[in-house]
């Protein structure tokens, strides 16, 4: 159970009250004479300004006392005539000094540092060896001198001694306000303006201090040290260079330090720290209005608010230790006069109308700036609320029939069995009733529970007052008013009288009995408003809950909803003001559109310079739904540097890609913006767990979505890629991707991932998206996005891969020993990868992460495709030759494959399509405007056979059956283009155009051979609506000139570029690469996605390559956009873009 503690308040007369989370109550302080002006609290204690400017400061009380020792410590040195005694040779001590001996300390210095102490007791000596006042032994130490050390033995070289005196002083004001008396020895400082307190959490030490910043009437800082629980009033106060004139200041519980300059400008303390408390410098932070400058500012652990000089509340974005000016301003709604931050980031404020404390609802440590502003709704005493007027009793009192008012004949009566109904508050309609409630007071008086009263216009206001006089001038009203005047007052001073609705009032208090109903029917009754000499509320002019301590769970009864509760008096009695209530309730609803949330982590970070290692490092993502909904979300990431606290930002708007990536066996993923896209260098972190590593992902991927307006799956004319590690990516095109001039550079492409894990994708303007597995599993998307973001659990389905690792076990031929493990000094590990770079033996080699499980051991791979013997052993001459399956006299060297798979389960939307497992798959890109009954569909199986899907549909996109399309060799790639072009390259690298495909003739008629280029083996191509590219073994990227409808094979292969691993050509002719050996990219993880910039239908080889994301792709499709670019009219040319590439060769990045 957490303890109490205490919210402070200060109303406009300087009175100062204080309200517990235990209790329901403000109570005033005890000292009825101090007048404050502003008050700074924390748990322990609370200080404050008079009015005379001094400082006061207010422990709470506590069970345990304060007590503080003093000590000094008597000296003597041995001579031969005296022994031990005072007199000092000329270089000694003095005979009275603290222990070091470098101060003088006799009995008499010690003074009371002020009235708030008394002294227990007399001096008296300390005997270390028991524990207690000495009796026998007198204390003494004896040493051969004074720098020696000392020790109870008396010796007989022992020249010196000395001994311990304490007394002790108790701190006897505890829960009374005592002035701070000046600094003995230092100047005065100047009389104080504002104060603010804090610093106690900062550090990680149990020891704790808490640190008094001040502010003058010169605009100067003052900083007052040495404040513990053993010294509540500090030591000194030290002057602070500041350059400006301060008029306001706080200080967090934490290292965070603002003040408020008299120009509106705001300043922030850098360097503040448990070794420098003062801090090093000062930061200028602009104000939120450039035209309205900050008239306060309250500082929490982690938050900043402010106040401009026309009310309206802010909150810093960004703010930390790591980052003490934070980022930039959000405004909140609501108008406050000031504000005030507790321990645990709650916030308090005074409203700039009604002079109400509010208390700011919802705030949480992810939940930052809450939800809107709530009352206090605490009592003065046991009966009378505080945000209320005093509760009078109004109900008017039924007397005999000789006092001379009237009651209508026509109430009923009832008897005593009948219920008695509940009161009912009268309808005041005398404006003069009204007067004298707030004759005393120009503060607005509200019912508990009920939202604070706009004012009233002018116009509004003479309305009611004609309306009130119209009521008046009835002939009636006149007897009642002579009768009520007969009524001797009471001896405290005249009743005020109203003019009360009897009729409303009659249903509030029912008849006692049948006797007085009956005298009610002939009698008169008199209402009596009496008011009693009881105290208002007042108008509040400063908070601090700086000592208030409750975390947001906890359950504190003044904060509490009060709907149930009532208020015996409504001062709302106009259409005004009820047209005025409807608006503010209106305004206050606005609270909700803007607000902030944070969510904050540990994770690890590789540093990719010196020392390159990882490090742990805090991460928070701060979530911000600006007006209209927009969403403006940054991360940080806070680490330290040579001691010295640094900190990293990205706006999740700049964010293009989140990646998971293979690292050590790490749970790990990269953050890439556009400038880390062009410098090859993401900002790399991994989790503990990979449980962690899905809720980042799927947490700062649902934010960058929502920072771009993408919402939902993605769309027909995505863009579709695949990592070396299997992950789905998806990036939403923009229609001027393609233009032919002036195109986005792909470094600002923003890709996002899809639940699920493929070695291929190919998708069309349709919405069709079909997969392949490592395992040759057909996989056909659902159509939704997946993973958390907008609840689409319901589409998530079972998704199963499984991955065949290998590993090379390499020998050398000795004339001695044959075949051995005993390689040459300049071989090759005996156990590698297929490079031979990389050691790879059994037991160090992993599956590519911790998601994945081995599902088979270790064996012999008989199936390498350049054969091996019955032992699996293929033979070169050297490591870097060419190996076979058969020895020769002079193979030296020889290697095996040994296989083991593990597997991968997930869920995604993802439906699988049995049961044929597939190598390689492609389907018709077509126009986005584009109609057909039947989507074509042809793929290529694991054993080399094409088929063609049937049945394919926009509603059906799995298809129906398989249609086997007769070959006589196996396939290794195929591609479908604009007309129903088919082009495959088989196995053994020749390249085949099938003939007669059409819509009525799916799998057409019969292949035609299309010469390879010179001297090279095709393994892969791409056939768009009139261009056909291909790839070959040496990673060269080659075009087919001469395809036209009427001779669709085309005449002659160009060489267009070079490091091309994968070509996609879309439905526009659009070409988009995965380029290998990018500078800058990792060797261990290439592939680079890149665009042909500068295609056109007159040049449709392009001009250059714009490079993009790069560093583990491996497959991408563009096939599924068919956004054209806007036709503009001419313009002037515009400046040439920065040449990335010469025409042949890929050459930077």
């Amino acid at each position: 159970m957490m303890s109490s503690s205490l919210l402070w308040a200060v109303d406009v007369y300087g009175r100062v009250y204080s309200l517990s989370t235990a209790g329901g109550r403000w109570e005033r302080s005890k000292d009825k004479v101090l007048e404050l002006k502003r008050v700074t609290a924390v748990k322990q204690c609370c200080w404050g300004i008079g009015c005379d400017s001094q400082l006061y400061l207010n422990v709470n009380p506590s069970d345990v006392a304060i007590r503080y020792q003093e000590e000094t410590y008597e000296n003597q040195r041995w001579n031969p005539l005296d022994g031990f005694t005072d007199s000092m040779l000329p270089t000694d001590r003095w005979p009275w000094t603290d222990e070091a001996g470098l101060n003088p300390q006799p009995l008499h210095s010690f003074q009371l540092p002020s009235e708030s102490w008394e002294w227990e007791g007399d001096w008296f000596v300390h005997d270390e060896s028991c524990g207690r006042p000495s009796t026998n032994t007198g204390g003494w130490e004896y040493a051969v001198d004074f720098p020696a050390s000392f020790s109870k033995d008396k010796k007989w070289n022992s020249c010196v001694r000395r001994r311990r005196w304490l007394r002790n002083r108790r701190y006897k004001a505890l829960g009374l306000w005592s002035k701070i008396p000046l600094d003995r020895g230092w100047p005065p400082p100047q009389p104080f303006t504002d104060i603010s307190c804090g610093g106690h959490l900062m550090g990680n030490s149990s020891k704790k201090h808490l640190y008094l910043w001040a502010v003058s009437q010169q605009g100067k800082v003052w900083f007052r040290s040495g404040i513990q629980h053993l010294r509540p009033e500090g030591c000194r106060w030290e002057e602070v260079a500041v350059p400006g004139e301060v008029a306001q200041m706080s200080c967090g519980p934490g290292d965070l330090l603002w003040t408020v300059l008299w120009d509106g400008q705001l300043l922030v303390r850098t360097g503040v720290s448990c070794e420098q408390p003062k801090g090093s410098s000062w930061t200028v932070v602009e104000p939120p209005k450039k035209n309205m400058g900050a008239a306060l500012v309250s500082v929490g652990v982690y938050v900043v608010w402010a106040v401009t000089k026309d009310n309206k509340v802010w909150f810093r974005r960004g703010v930390n230790s790591h980052n003490p000016c934070g980022s930039r301003w959000i405004n909140i709604s609501g108008e406050m006069v000031s504000v005030s931050v507790g321990p645990n980031d709650q916030v308090w404020g005074i409203g700039s109308e009604d002079r109400t404390i509010y208390f700011r609802q919802g705030v949480t440590a992810s939940q930052v700036t809450g939800t809107g502003w709530i009352p206090v709704h605490a009592q003065w005493d046991s009966s009378r609320p505080a945000e209320g007027h005093p509760s009078h009793d109004y109900r008017g009192r039924m007397t005999d029939s000789s006092q001379g008012s009237v009651l209508g004949l026509e109430e009923s009566l009832g008897g005593p069995d009948c219920p008695i109904p509940k009161a009912t508050i009268p309808k005041i309609t005398s404006d003069s009733f009204i007067s004298a409630l707030v004759s005393d007071r120009e503060c607005t008086i509200r019912p508990v529970g009920s939202k604070p009263l706009p004012t009233v216009p002018a116009e509004d206001q003479d309305q009611a007052q004609d309306q009130d006089q119209d009521q008046e001038a009835d002939g009636g009203d006149e007897e009642v008013l002579s009768s009520l005047s007969e009524i001797p007052s009471k001896a405290t001073g005249v009743d005020p009288w109203s003019n009360v609705d009897l009729e409303e009032e009659a249903k509030g208090k029912p008849p006692a009995g049948p006797g007085e109903a009956a005298a009610q029917r002939a009698s008169v009754a008199t209402y009596s408003l009496e008011l009693p000499e009881v105290e208002e509320r007042p108008p509040w002019a400063w908070v601090s809950g700086g000592g208030c301590v409750f975390t947001s769970d906890s359950r504190i009864g003044w904060l509490e909803s009060s709907e149930d509760k009532t208020s015996s008096l409504s001062l709302a009695i106009t259409p005004a003001h009820a047209s005025a209530e409807k608006k503010k309730e209106a305004s206050e609803e606005q609270i909700f559109e803007k607000s902030v949330s944070v969510t904050k982590g540990r994770l690890r970070w590789w540093r990719d310079w010196q020392p390159h290692q990882w490090e742990d490092v805090g991460i928070a993502l701060e979530q911000a739904r600006t007006e209209r909904g927009r969403r403006e979300d940054i991360l940080y990431l806070y680490y330290k540097h040579n001691d010295e606290k640094k900190f990293l930002c990205t706006p999740m708007s700049d964010v293009t890609a989140l990646v998971p990536k293979i690292r050590e066996s790490l749970y790990c993923f990269a953050i890439y913006t556009s400038e880390r896209t062009r410098q090859r260098w993401p900002l790399l972190l991994s989790t503990l767990t990979q449980q962690d590593l899905q809720q980042w992902l799927s947490l700062l991927g649902e934010s960058c979505c929502h920072s771009k307006g993408i919402v939902g799956k993605p769309s027909e004319q995505a863009l579709w890629a695949v990592t070396s590690k299997g992950d789905i990516m998806v990036h939403e095109p923009a229609p001027s991707l393609e233009a032919p001039t002036s195109s986005p550079a792909c470094d600002h492409m923003f890709w996002y991932q899809v639940p699920g894990h493929l070695h291929t994708v190919e998708c069309n303007s349709l919405g069709v998206v079909w997969g392949i597995g490592y395992d040759g599993t057909a996989w056909v998307y659902t159509g939704h996005r997946g993973g958390s973001v907008e609840g689409s659990g319901d589409h998530q389905r079972p998704l199963a891969d499984v991955r065949s690792i290998f590993i090379y076990e390499n020998q050398r031929w000795n004339p001695l020993a044959g075949y051995t493990d005993k390689g040459l000094p300049m071989d090759r590990h005996m156990w590698s990868d297929a490079s031979g770079l990389r050691e790879c033996t059994k037991a160090s080699t992993k599956p590519p992460s911790p998601q994945w499980t081995w599902e088979t051991d270790w064996a012999v791979d008989h199936s390498a495709p350049e054969g091996s013997d019955k032992e699996g052993w293929q033979y070169a001459a050297d490591f870097t030759a060419a190996y076979t399956g058969n020895k020769t006299l002079k193979d030296f060297v020889r290697r095996r494959r040994w296989i083991r798979k593990c597997r991968i389960q997930l869920t995604g939307p993802w439906e699988e399509v049995p049961p044929i497992p597939l190598s390689d798959i492609t389907i018709l890109p077509c126009l986005a405007k584009s109609s057909m009954e039947q989507v074509p569909l042809w793929a290529i199986s694991e054993r080399g056979d094409i088929l063609c899907r049937l049945g394919v549909t926009r509603d059906n996109p799995a298809g129906s059956s398989w249609l086997h399309v007769g070959t006589d060799q196996p396939f290794c790639s195929i591609s479908i283009g604009g007309g129903h072009q088919v082009w495959a390259i088989a196995r053994d690298n020749s390249v085949f155009y099938r003939g007669s495909v059409s819509a009525q003739n799916p799998a057409g008629d019969c292949w035609y051979h299309i010469p390879s280029p010179p001297k090279q083996n095709l393994k892969q191509l791409s056939v768009g609506r009139t261009s056909v590219y291909a790839v070959d073994e040496n990673g060269n990227l080659w075009y087919r000139h001469g395809v036209t409808p009427s001779y669709p094979q085309g005449t002659v292969w160009e060489l267009i570029s070079n490091n091309v691993s994968k070509v996609t050509v879309g439905p526009l002719d659009q070409v988009w690469i995965i380029a290998e050996k990018v500078p800058g990219c990792p060797s261990e993880s290439p592939g680079t996605v890149c665009h042909r910039v500068g295609v056109q239908p007159m040049q449709p080889k392009g001009q250059s390559w714009d490079f993009g994301i790069g560093g583990g792709w491996m497959y991408l499709s563009v096939r599924g956009n068919a956004l054209e670019a806007q036709r503009a009219p001419a313009r002037s040319p515009q400046p040439p873009r920065a040449q990335r590439q010469v025409n042949g060769n890929i050459i930077a990045c």
